[in-house]
């Protein structure tokens, strides 16, 4: 079996596959996105079933160090930014090995959970991820539907 098969073979038995999502750049100063994967998300724009909880991984190299980082996550509906609950708003134990430094390659990981009481609809998800100075390491913007 080669790799690709193994890979396939792997992802039909029920490991998560993650998927590389489009995404919107929306002013990330203090660093670069390289990826941005949500598990499982087989098709864009991802279908958030409600009462389940989603992975989020936004591979970004940092311009600037810190000693620690925030991530901030808004809903936008209609244009309106509506604040979006996660479970850990420190990145860095979400994977981020603090302090930053300037030039590195960091893998962030968090979890989206997508609560019950959400209404079937589509939007989209402003996540940010701020530094020391609350300038933005990331943030990227992704179409998302809830159903």
């Amino acid at each position: 079996m080669d790799a690709r098969t193994g890979f396939i073979v792997l992802c039909l038995i029920g490991f998560s596959c993650a998927e590389t999502v489009k995404y919107i750049d929306c002013g990330s100063v203090s660093g670069k996105v390289v990826t941005v994967e949500i598990t499982p998300c087989p098709s864009q724009p991802c279908k958030l079933k409600r009462g389940d909880s989603y992975t989020v991984n936004v591979t970004f190299t940092s311009t600037v160090p810190s000693q620690e980082s925030t991530a901030v996550v808004h809903g936008v509906i209609a244009g309106v930014p509506i604040p979006f609950a996660i479970p850990i708003v420190d990145g860095c134990k979400s994977g981020i090995e603090c302090p930053i430094q300037n030039g590195q390659t960091y893998h962030y990981v968090a979890t989206l959970p997508v609560k019950d009481e959400y209404p079937a609809l589509k939007l989209v998800v402003e996540w940010e991820l701020r530094d020391d100075n609350s300038k933005d390491l990331f943030c990227i913007k992704f179409p998302v539907e809830l159903v």
